[in-house]
């Protein structure tokens, strides 16, 4: 399964005032296992634009910084290879989505979601898991103990970085990615606090044989009528295509 991992920063927090996309970035995840840095993508943006003072104290790229990088339009057809049938992974998913649909639209592509298999948002996911309690990926971070101290400003990539960490944490409990992600002053931060790195294999993904998918399905059908209705498990089974 081929996940992507992405984020955005922009302009501005609307983007019903014109606001843009100035950086985003997209980490590959293979079967829960990351991709070297290399195969990732990272692009700054020139938005055409000012930021605003609120958003150039969240990211810090000034617009003299961003002046000769590409435009969207120019970085569209790698970006949209990149993310092709992928499951995208996204902290606020609808802010990003709604800033990527604006940028495509202006470009007469469509949707991010006529290129992709699929949106997990990990914040509707982490306030399910932790109601009522702060779920940004600060937070996040901090409950799930991932290092986020190489993070001074919001950027798409250390985000994204983050992200994915948490992202496993969340659904599987591990702890960690124990991965450099190419930092030359990185630390062994496990082994500072007196622990050890345990080397971790290859995730092996089994599927269900038809012969377990049956019995599966025999005993769904015996809890239905057990209770004369339809079990919960019904409401997670994915839903047949429309022909």
């Amino acid at each position: 399964m081929r996940q992507i991992i992405l984020d955005t920063e922009t302009t501005g927090l609307r983007v019903e005032d014109g606001n843009r996309i100035l950086e985003i970035a997209a980490v590959e995840m293979v079967n829960r296992k990351l991709s070297p840095p290399s195969a990732h993508l990272h692009r700054y943006i020139n938005p055409e634009r000012d930021s605003e003072e609120g958003a150039l104290n969240v990211h810090g790229l000034s617009t003299d910084f961003l002046s000769d990088k590409p435009k969207f339009a120019e970085i569209v057809d790698e970006f949209l290879d990149f993310v092709r049938d992928a499951e995208l992974i996204i902290h606020n998913a609808p802010f990003d989505v709604g800033f990527l649909n604006m940028e495509l639209g202006k470009l007469g592509r469509g949707k991010i979601t006529d290129y992709v298999s699929g949106i997990i948002d990990t914040l509707a996911e982490a306030k399910e898991l932790f109601p009522g309690k702060r779920n940004s990926l600060d937070a996040l971070c901090d409950r799930y103990e991932v290092d986020r101290s190489a993070r001074t400003l919001h950027g798409a990539l250390i985000d994204c970085e983050l992200l994915a960490e948490v992202y496993l944490c969340m659904t599987r409990g591990q702890d960690s990615l124990l991965m450099d992600f190419g930092a030359e002053d990185s630390k062994d931060h496990s082994a500072a606090a007196g622990g050890s790195r345990v080397a971790h294999g290859p995730i092996v993904v089994r599927r269900a044989s038809e012969e377990e998918l049956a019995e599966h399905a025999a005993y769904l059908e015996g809890l239905d009528k057990a209770i004369k209705g339809s079990c919960l498990w019904r409401q997670y089974e994915p839903k047949p295509e429309a022909a």
